[in-house]
C-alpha cells in the first residue's frame, strides 16, 4: 500500500447481492484497499433478506482492507434503496427485510394512490407516485399479511440506516433515502403523518433525517470491526443518489445505470413531480434533487436469456424483427407490476442471437423513453449521457444504448461509484467540502467518450407498437382462485 497524501476515508455500498468497501485517500481519490462480501436474496414468491448478512458482509470486507481500514478518520454507507428492515426492541430483525424489488405490494399500492388522490396528488405531496418497490406499499403489505410482525416492530429503517445504526447506535437517515419511502414529503421535507397515520406506522419508529453535512453520529464500540471508537461517520443515503455524488454530477447530466435494475437519472435544481408516475421525484444527498426512473429488469433479464440460448452475453445478431419486452419480475417502468417477458416476431429463421439482440433492445427502451422525461432546463443536450453500472462496460450494452440513444457516450473509468460516493461523502465531513465536489477533484468521471451514431428509430418504433398492442396481455390482473 502506497503512503497516503491525506486522512484515509471509508465508502461502503451495500447492494442486493453483496457488501463492498474501499478505503480511499480523501486528498486524491486514491483507492488504497478494497474488500466485498456477498448476501442471500430469496428467490420464491417475494425478494427477501437478512439484515444481519449485511452486517456480517460489512465486517468481512472491512477486514480485508486490513490495516488501511483502522486509519480511517470517517466512514460512510451508500445501499439499496426502499428496502423495509423491521427491529425489535434490542434492534434486531423482526424479518428478513422487504428488498426494493419484492413487488408483492401492488395491490397496497393501488389502494394508497386512490386513497390519496390518485397519481397527480401523491407526486405534489412526496414528488412521487408510489409503486410497490416504495417502503409504504410494504409497510402496507406487512401490516396486511403478517400483523404479528407489525406489533413486534420497535423501530423502522432503510437498508442503509440499519447499518449506520449498528456503527453509531443511533437511529439516522438522510434525504436522499427518505424520499424513496413514501412517507416522506419533499414539499417541505418531513415525514408526512397523515400518510405514516393510513399504513398504521407510529412516527417515533423512524430514524431522525440527518441534513446534507452533519455528521450522523461516530463509531461506537462495536467488537472486532477494525475502526477506532470515534471515527466519524456520515449521513450515508442510498444507492442512486451515492452514486450521484460518486460522479460529482452538475445539474442536468444524464446518467444511465446497468445494474440489478437499470436507472435513469440526472440532478436538478428543481423538486421533482411527475405524476405520470414515471419519474421518481427524489432527493439528493446534497440539497438538490435527482429525478430518477428505474426498470426492473436489466443485466439479469438480459444474461436469463443468454442462458436459455447457451450463448455467451454478448453472441448477438442483428435482424429479423423480433421484439422482446423482458419483464421477468414484473416491472416497474412501464408500470406492470404482474407481467412477464413477451416475445413477438418468432420465425422459423430467427436465430439466438436476433432474440439476445432483442432483449437487449427491450431493456435498453424502456429506460431511454424515460430519459426526456428526466431531463429539464437544466439539462444540455449535448453532454455526453454516463453510462455506469455492471453492464455498462459490456459492448453489447454499449453498442446498443448508442444505437438507441443517438448520443454521446462516456464510460467512466472508476469503478464502484456508489461506494466511491460514500467515501466523497465521508470526506466531505472531514474537510466541510461539497462531497460532489470532492468527486470532481478525484476525477471519478473521467472515460472514454464514445462519438454518437445516427437513432435506430425502426427499432424504438417496433418495441414502441408492441408495448401498446400487447399492454393488456403483459398486465393481467391477479389471479383470486
Amino acid at each position: 500500500m502506497s503512503a497516503s497524501e491525506g486522512p484515509l476515508v471509508v465508502g461502503v455500498d451495500s447492494s442486493t447481492q453483496s457488501t463492498k468497501v474501499l478505503v480511499v485517500d480523501a486528498a486524491t481519490g486514491e483507492v488504497v484497499a478494497s474488500g466485498q462480501a456477498p448476501h442471500t436474496v430469496t428467490t420464491g414468491a417475494g425478494r427477501e433478506s437478512d439484515p444481519e448478512q449485511w452486517w456480517s458482509a460489512l465486517r468481512q470486507a472491512l477486514h480485508q482492507c486490513g490495516d488501511a481500514a483502522r486509519e480511517a478518520a470517517a466512514v460512510s454507507v451508500g445501499g439499496q434503496q426502499h428496502g423495509l428492515v423491521t427491529l425489535d426492541e434490542r434492534g434486531r430483525p423482526v424479518r428478513p427485510a422487504l428488498l426494493w424489488n419484492d413487488v408483492r405490494s401492488a395491490p397496497q399500492t393501488r389502494r394508497l394512490v386512490e386513497e390519496f388522490g390518485g397519481p397527480k396528488a401523491w407526486a405534489e405531496r412526496v414528488g412521487s407516485v408510489p409503486t410497490p418497490s416504495f417502503t409504504v406499499t410494504k409497510w402496507a403489505w406487512l401490516a396486511e399479511h403478517e400483523p404479528d410482525a407489525v406489533r413486534a416492530t420497535a423501530s423502522v429503517r432503510l437498508p442503509h440506516d440499519y447499518l449506520t445504526e449498528r456503527l453509531t447506535g443511533s437511529g439516522t437517515t438522510d434525504r436522499g433515502d427518505a424520499s424513496g419511502t413514501g412517507w416522506w414529503a419533499s414539499a417541505d421535507e418531513s415525514y408526512d403523518e397523515e400518510i405514516l397515520a393510513r399504513v398504521g406506522l407510529d412516527p417515533a419508529l423512524l430514524p431522525t433525517v440527518v441534513r446534507p453535512g452533519e455528521i450522523a453520529g461516530t463509531v461506537r464500540d462495536v467488537g472486532d470491526l477494525p475502526f477506532s471508537k470515534g471515527t466519524l461517520v456520515a449521513p450515508g443515503t442510498g444507492d442512486n443518489a451515492a452514486a450521484a455524488l460518486g460522479l460529482g454530477l452538475r445539474p442536468g447530466a444524464p446518467v444511465l445505470s446497468l445494474g440489478t435494475s437499470g436507472t435513469v437519472y440526472a440532478v436538478s435544481r428543481h423538486r421533482p413531480t411527475d405524476p405520470s408516475g414515471t419519474v421518481a421525484g427524489f432527493a439528493d444527498a446534497r440539497g438538490e434533487w435527482l429525478p430518477l426512473a428505474c426498470t426492473l429488469n436489466c443485466t439479469l433479464a438480459v444474461d436469463r436469456i443468454a442462458t436459455l440460448f447457451g450463448l455467451d452475453r454478448d453472441a448477438v445478431e442483428p435482424g429479423g424483427g423480433v421484439t422482446l419486452l423482458p419483464y421477468l419480475d414484473g416491472e416497474r417502468t412501464p408500470d406492470l407490476p404482474h407481467a412477464s417477458g413477451l416475445l413477438h416476431g418468432l420465425r422459423h429463421d430467427t436465430t439466438g442471437g436476433q432474440v439476445l439482440q432483442a432483449a437487449y433492445d427491450g431493456a435498453v427502451h424502456a429506460l431511454l423513453k424515460a430519459l426526456d422525461m428526466v431531463l429539464d432546463a437544466d439539462a444540455d443536450p449535448a453532454a455526453p449521457l454516463l453510462l455506469i453500472g455492471g453492464g455498462a462496460r459490456g459492448n453489447t450494452w454499449q453498442q446498443t444504448v448508442l444505437r438507441l440513444s443517438g448520443r454521446a457516450v462516456q464510460v467512466p473509468e472508476a469503478r464502484e461509484l456508489v461506494a466511491l460516493g460514500a467515501a466523497a461523502q465521508a470526506a466531505g465531513v472531514l474537510t466541510g467540502e461539497d462531497p460532489a465536489a470532492v468527486a470532481r477533484r478525484w476525477g471519478t468521471a473521467r472515460g472514454p467518450v464514445l462519438d454518437p451514431v445516427e437513432r435506430d428509430e425502426a427499432t424504438l418504433d417496433r418495441i414502441t407498437g408492441v408495448l401498446s398492442d400487447a399492454s393488456a396481455l403483459l398486465d393481467p390482473p391477479p389471479s383470486t382462485g
